[in-house]
């Protein structure tokens, strides 16, 4: 049962675009032809005279070579691929490469990333491995990526072009645990490495002004109101984050609200007013609070309440959050809670727990918010059943506050991430295959059922036959070995201790889940998922309830 895997590859997780969500536009419906026209026909908002810049994803690609294969790898046959790899050996001064490339240990893997909107230099992204077609290596598990250098790639006259280094990548492969190498090649030989690409380069965000539009009053007119409404502090003192570049590009940086949202960030910028006298304003005001009351128009009236960002804006929120109607009272709060507003949190710590449709966009909006209200209710549903809340409560947690020493991280081996959150609710083990290597174990009490034989890597054994006692064994040209308790913390530690890998943990807790062995509830990428449609026909008077069908499956 390699289900959950296989789908994690196949969808690949943008960053943490389940719970920041940030380039999905509403969720429920089309806007109504009002909503679509605009606020009022004297108002021009940036969005009529400039488009996003940089919302793109960029991808990069690069031929590497992957070691510590254990036999499984090939001597690859002449081809650009084997060529480029072979310039890069010497550019580094590798002695004998041929000698390198003809071991069995070894093999050629294409390797691709992708770069987000926003990203910064130095942060980290996941890159995908896989070996070229016709390639003879049957598994790539167990292998390490050796430093590779990322960028713009593209063939011409059969051979391979590159643009600027824009990354480097290097780390353990990690390949769907269950996949067997003899049966399922095509899935042993491809893998991901968890935050294994660091960028160089920082991407730039804009708005392109439109070219009947294009003058040098129109940029500085963009710039003075995007800076009225948003500023950072750089060095103490408050700073607009666009710069007017020239009558055509306006630079933007992304304000620390929405760090993990740029989907939003643009989508409130471009909703922005270019120039509105005070009388306009309050009319259009007036017209947004009854678009906002509409569950047709609530999504965009909120989304424009919140660019206008003022203290009349929060206040007609404020009322929408208190609406009967489900979608206003979820539109108003996401919209107050990027502005900070404590108003907004129960309602979406309700949508999180109660409502699938809504449960992305709230984790997000909570997660943005340095409010105490908004941690304590991503607190509170640590604690739920759902193991998407849960795991999306604790995403958004992290974003919040990465060195919340309630979250108990830290770093195993310098191999990954691992959690041990001591809250109630039942027992349940977390992994990634995307965005980062990190386990979350909800609860203290996770246990081993004997006997049992794992597998975790191609070296390390993990054998409890009878007893209370386990036997961690590392093969090689001497046998290593821990004995430990059923305790599932004390065989992960065991594992590292011995030299494993955070893939050759996770294939361990994937066997001990199949087999029975594991008596915690075991995920993989518990995220909640974007798109889910809301049915207004089941809402009540609180967010919803629940139709069986819904949740014919535990989420």
């Amino acid at each position: 049962m390699h289900h959950l895997f296989i789908k994690s590859f196949v969808a690949v997780t943008i960053g943490w675009l389940t719970v920041t969500a940030g380039c999905m536009g509403p969720i429920l419906r089309h806007q109504s032809p009002e909503a679509k026209r605009g606020d009022t026909s004297e108002t021009t908002l940036i969005s009529n005279v400039a488009h996003p810049y940089g919302m793109n994803y960029v991808k990069l690609e690069a031929v590497a070579l992957v070691t510590g294969l254990r036999g499984t790898g090939e001597d690859p046959a002449p081809s650009p691929q084997r060529a480029a790899l072979l310039d890069e050996m010497n550019r580094r001064e590798v002695e004998e490469p041929n000698a390198v490339l003809a071991s069995l240990d070894t093999t050629v893997v294409l390797v691709r990333g992708f770069l987000r909107p926003g990203i910064q230099a130095g942060d980290r992204f996941d890159i995908e491995v896989r070996t070229p077609s016709r390639s003879e290596t049957t598994s790539l598990r167990g292998g390490k990526l050796l430093e590779t250098r990322l960028t713009e790639t593209a063939v011409l006259g059969n051979q391979i072009r590159k643009g600027h280094v824009m990354a480097m990548a290097n780390g353990a492969v990690l390949v769907d645990p269950s996949a067997d190498a003899e049966k399922e090649t095509a899935l042993a030989t491809k893998g991901r490495i968890l935050s294994g690409g660091v960028t160089t380069k920082s991407r730039n965000l804009g708005l392109i002004i439109d070219h009947q539009r294009q003058s040098v009053r129109t940029s500085q007119q963009i710039g003075k109101a995007i800076n009225k409404r948003f500023h950072s502090y750089i060095d103490g003192r408050p700073m607009g984050i666009a710069t007017p570049k020239t009558d055509e590009f306006v630079e933007l940086r992304l304000h620390s609200r929405y760090k993990d949202n740029v989907g939003r960030f643009m989508r409130v910028v471009r909703n922005i007013a270019l120039a509105e006298s005070p009388m306009q304003l309050q009319t259009r005001l007036q017209l947004l609070r009854d678009q906002l009351l509409d569950p047709v128009t609530s999504a965009t009236a909120a989304l424009r309440l919140e660019a206008i960002g003022n203290d009349e804006a929060i206040a007609i929120l404020q009322e929408g959050a208190a609406a009967e109607d489900a979608e206003v009272r979820f539109y108003a709060a996401e919209a107050l809670a990027y502005l900070d507003e404590t108003s907004a949190v129960s309602v979406l710590a309700q949508a999180a727990r109660e409502e699938p449709a809504f449960r992305v966009h709230a984790l997000a909006a909570l997660g943005a918010m340095d409010d105490g209200a908004a941690y304590d209710a991503l607190r509170s549903l640590l604690s739920v059943r759902s193991a998407e809340t849960r795991y999306g409560a604790f995403r958004a947690l992290w974003t919040m506050s990465p060195n919340d020493p309630y979250l108990h991280g830290e770093k195993l081996g310098d191999k990954f991430t691992y959690h041990v959150l001591n809250n109630a609710g039942p027992s349940m083990i977390h992994v990634t295959s995307s965005h980062r290597p990190e386990i979350v174990l909800f609860g203290k009490d996770h246990q081993l059922h004997l006997p049992l034989v794992l597998d975790a890597g191609p070296q390390i054994l993990v054998n409890g036959l009878s007893g209370a006692k386990i036997k961690v064994s590392r093969f090689g040209k001497t046998t290593q070995q821990r004995v430990v308790s059923t305790d599932v913390d004390a065989v992960i530690r065991a594992i590292v201790e011995l030299g494993g890998t955070y893939p050759d943990v996770v294939q361990m807790l994937q066997q001990a889940n199949e087999s029975g062995a594991l008596t915690s509830r075991f995920r993989v990428n518990a995220l909640p998922e974007g798109g889910r449609e809301f049915s207004r026909s089941r809402q009540d008077n609180d967010l919803g309830t629940p139709k069986p069908e819904l949740y014919g499956k535990e989420i």
